[in-house]
């Protein structure tokens, strides 16, 4: 067992029994406050800890790090450290504030400079996304789309059960939780007179994912196999991809997703890693029908018990859960997408972002999109304040959450936000 995912652990910190972020979580973010300049930092419970502060204290001294790596604006150097140095600090960070450890907890001078009260502090984007890819990897969303789009008895296209589909996305435009998303403009399919319609997207969506962070990286022309895959994988994020299906049913053929997408994303802004959701791991589907290639073989448990929500919050309403899905339900792993993503030699940078594509599961409620909770628009959603919601409207906030939940122990990944502003 990793040392800092021990579940009798304890911390001298306060955590509320349904915090995200136990003693045992320990994510990594990056913060600024009024009275300093962007730094690393995690959480317990609700309490922000500077990490910058604890190492320039002396606290890391015994694993020979430069501290400077915690007064940077993003976590790439950091978790280009390796996973040997990071989970060394994550297993430092966990004695430090366990509740019989008094080294820090019993001086009040040193509490003052590195635990901060999260009202003082600013979430900023945690990694400078180097590049970003989008799967397709939900059986039951690629089934729904089908359906609605093609022929129900050949929902999934051919190549679907042989491999991960993806594109690459726009890195530019993935924005921390909390940013306000523009609706987009874009062209729009012919009407009766066959000319494109312009205009603001009126069928704006949200599509529920986890998003993975690479924290290692290769060579132009090497492979990663599914064996070396967790590797390189540095943790997960909470990802609302966001989505203008008008805008997308025009312009997707023949190459794929372009202007519907890469107006913004948004990231969860405390980034999970993968020791972290040891716990949750869980079998995958059976894949033999039809049989994969063996470069998307492997073994051991790669799918994690994950569960999802999205809240739809009208402007001066309350949040309102429109779906609960669960992060199981991927039929292609994160191994197999990056043992995909490099079979042909493409190469990964560190801080480089890989998304699930949307997660749904087999039942209405736990579709990830409003494209299938509302069915196209034929079957709109009731909210607690009368209106209704086929798509999204100016001025909504959609919220997502995670976290795993199990034997007692429960990490999370808080949330995700992101208030509708009209077109400009």
């Amino acid at each position: 067992m990793i040392a800092a995912n021990n579940p009798a652990l304890k911390s001298w910190i306060k955590v509320a029994a349904d915090s995200d972020f136990p003693i045992q979580n320990i994510p990594f973010g990056i913060i600024k406050t009024g009275r300093t300049q962007p730094r690393v930092a995690t959480i317990i419970g609700d309490t922000i800890i500077d990490l910058a502060a604890l190492a320039e204290l002396g606290y890391f001294d015994d694993l020979q790090i430069d501290n400077s790596v915690f007064y940077l604006p993003y976590l790439n150097e950091f978790m280009a450290l390796g996973k040997a140095t990071t989970r060394a600090v994550r297993d430092r960070i966990s004695h430090i504030f366990q509740h019989d450890n008094a080294e820090l907890r019993d001086n009040e001078e040193h509490k003052s400079q590195v635990l901060v009260n999260p009202i003082y502090a600013q979430n900023l984007m945690p990694v400078e996304v180097r590049d970003y890819t989008d799967f397709y990897s939900s059986r039951e969303h690629a089934t729904n789309v089908g359906t609605m789009f093609r022929d129900p008895n050949n929902a999934l296209l051919p190549n679907w059960l042989h491999l991960p589909v993806g594109y690459h996305g726009r890195a530019s435009s993935i924005v921390v939780s909390g940013t306000p998303v523009r609706r987009p403009k874009g062209q729009k399919k012919p009407g009766d007179d066959g000319k494109p319609g312009f205009g603001p997207s009126r069928l704006l969506d949200f599509e529920l994912e986890m998003g993975f962070v690479v924290g290692q990286s290769t060579q132009l022309g090497q492979s990663v196999s599914t064996a070396e895959a967790e590797d390189y994988i540095f943790g997960l994020v909470l990802f609302n991809d966001w989505s203008a299906r008008d805008i997308q049913a025009w312009e997707y053929v023949p190459l794929g997703p372009f202007l519907g997408k890469s107006f913004a994303s948004s990231i969860s802004p405390w980034v999970v890693t993968l020791d972290a959701l040891d716990h949750f791991r869980i079998s995958g589907p059976e894949q033999n029908d039809p049989p994969i290639l063996p470069y998307l073989e492997y073994e051991g448990k790669k799918r994690f018990d994950i569960n999802l929500e999205a809240l739809i919050q009208p402007e001066g309403g309350k949040p309102h859960t429109v779906c609960k899905s669960n992060f199981k339900y991927m039929y292609w792993n994160m191994t197999q997408q990056l043992a995909h993503h490099t079979i042909n030699g493409c190469n990964l940078n560190v801080g480089d972002m890989c998304a699930s594509g949307t997660i749904s599961g087999e039942t209405p409620d736990s579709y990830g999109s409003m494209l299938e909770l509302s069915w196209r628009g034929s079957k709109p959603l009731a909210m607690p304040d009368g209106s209704e919601r086929k798509f999204i409207n100016d001025g909504d906030t959609v919220i997502m959450r995670g976290f795993g939940e199990k034997d007692g122990l429960r990490i999370g990944f808080g949330e995700v936000t992101g208030k509708v502003l009209p077109a400009t």
